[in-house]
């Protein structure tokens, strides 16, 4: 007999609560040589949002999607659209000065209003709700960056309340409170605007992969997998992490970062508002609604991409806080997020290279893609039409007026990821493939050989080289999501190695299991 699943432990398989809503239509996969004036890689809501964007001016855009519309990590956010991100402002001030800063906040309020004018414009349901975004911090430490936060943000101009007053349920020192903020659905909000973005003209092709950019004195030619070309002026990267890296090394400029997400109905209350912990480990916390009810939407337990050992406990250790603060009658959803950052916190949007201004590129959110997708929509719209945008060199990707401090957090990276690289191949702790149970997955050796394997649901192996096609690193297995991830530079494979996210853009070689 089947024993009923605890409601209160982890659901089996991970699954976005966004994602039950998906974009209703399903495109097609380019099958021929097109022409347009801008191409732009990439189904999220900055490759969305900006193909609306021209779209409306009259350009003739195409999109490319290399599997199906909001399966990156537009699906797989929080969803909170505020300026609130994180402990940051004073961070910037130091990076950049008070002007830039303020430069960076000017931009994320006017993405939130960008954001409402879109969604009263076409009285679109995606359940916007304005809410107030508030950092806690419950350690002496916390408290005292939360003060020098509240001074970034008199510096600045920003509106803000330092409190020791939360309506949480447990001890907090300090708490910085940024008014009027807001949280959505996303994928209800995109799903309307792909509607428009067809009325207006657009083209939109699903399970297209765009391989490399070529440039010219003609423009730019995108090549797909499927060996088709898009002829344009200009052509956007807007894929997550740059898939065209030939020149920008921005492996070595954005370091990826996993997060965990939990969707729970919970015994007590959940108050309004968008908590975020600073202190380690932190929290992020929001609720959604769903039939009435409210949900809660925890999040946390980030750490560099391909360094957990188990990643399954990043889950559990989520599922445990909620548990103990809230009570769980059921966990609805369990997913992930992979996102980028730069070492001087400011996103790179804007001509990608130096010499080839028809190559755009928006990327490195650092986990605040909802008002920076559009910040970067509207900055990539304007750079394209020749319009004046003040944002333009503060997230100039070419950018020149990088601290020290910047360059030596480069290097770091550098040394850490050729230390990884080393360490990716080193021998570890390896299992019997006949030690595998369906839906597991785990390096092993064969012959002597370290490969990774995989078990399906159905009992079948499936083998491939460990070795990333990017640049050689060793993958492990990522347990929670049934992945093969690189510690090195972030990109990911299924657990039969087709490519999750780049930098990588060829699939994991497959290995003959007899």
């Amino acid at each position: 007999m089947n024993q009923k699943r605890d409601e209160k432990n982890l659901p089996d398989h991970s699954a976005s609560y966004w994602r039950k809503d998906k974009i209703s239509k399903i495109f097609p996969p380019l099958k021929e040589n097109i022409k347009a004036d801008t191409t732009i890689i990439g189904g999220g809501m900055t490759g969305i949002l900006a193909a609306y964007m021209l779209a409306r001016e009259g350009k003739n855009v195409v999109l490319l999607e290399g599997s199906s519309l909001l399966d990156g990590t537009t699906g797989f956010t929080t969803a909170k659209v505020t300026a609130q991100h994180d402990v940051m402002y004073s961070q910037l001030i130091e990076m950049h000065g008070e002007e830039q800063a303020g430069f960076y906040y000017d931009a994320q309020v006017e993405a939130m209003d960008e954001i409402r004018a879109i969604i009263d414009r076409h009285e679109i349901d995606c359940d916007f709700k304005y809410q107030d975004a508030i950092l806690h911090a419950g350690t002496g430490q916390g408290k005292r960056m939360l003060k020098k936060e509240k001074h970034a943000y008199d510096m600045i101009g920003i509106k803000g309340e330092l409190t020791d007053q939360t309506s949480l349920p447990f001890h907090t020192e300090k708490a910085l409170i940024m008014k009027d903020q807001a949280h959505f659905h996303p994928v209800k909000f995109l799903e309307a605007i792909v509607k428009e973005v067809e009325k207006s003209g657009g083209r939109i092709y699903e399970n297209t992969t765009a391989l490399s950019t070529e440039s010219s004195d003609e423009g730019m030619t995108v090549k797909t997998k499927g060996g088709y070309d898009v002829q344009c002026r200009h052509a956007i990267m807007a894929t997550h992490f740059p898939f065209d890296d030939k020149k920008g090394f921005y492996f070595s400029r954005l370091h990826p970062n996993r997060s965990y997400t939990l969707a729970v109905k919970t015994e007590k209350n959940i108050p309004d508002g968008m908590y975020l912990g600073i202190d380690q480990p932190s929290f992020s916390m929001r609720h959604a609604e769903m039939g009435g009810e409210k949900i809660a939407i925890f999040g946390g337990e980030g750490h560099k991409t391909g360094k957990s050992i188990d990643t399954l406990q990043h889950f559990e250790n989520i599922r445990r806080f909620v548990d103990n603060y809230y009570g769980i009658k059921e966990v609805l959803h369990r997913w992930s997020a992979q996102d980028l950052t730069p070492p001087d916190e400011v996103p790179y949007i804007g001509q990608a290279v130096t010499g080839q201004p028809g190559l755009l590129v928006a990327t490195g959110y650092k986990k605040w893609g909802m008002t920076n997708s559009m910040a970067a929509a509207t900055l990539l719209r304007d750079l394209i039409l020749g319009k004046e945008n003040r944002y333009k060199e503060l997230f100039a990707p070419t950018r020149t007026h990088l601290k020290k401090e910047t360059g030596k957090a480069i290097l770091k990276e550098l040394a850490d990821d050729g230390a990884q690289m080393m360490k990716s191949h080193l021998k570890r702790r390896e299992k019997h493939v006949d030690e595998l149970k369906n839906g597991e997955g785990a390096i092993v050796s064969i012959k002597g050989k370290r490969t990774g394997a995989y078990r399906d649901e159905q009992g079948e192996l499936h083998l491939i080289d460990p070795t990333c096609t990017h640049m050689n690193c060793g993958v492990d297995w990522n347990n929670g999501e049934k992945s093969w991830d690189c510690p090195c530079h972030g990109s990911r494979f299924s657990c039969t190695g087709e490519v999750i996210e780049g930098p990588a853009v060829e699939p994991l070689k497959k290995l003959n299991n007899q």
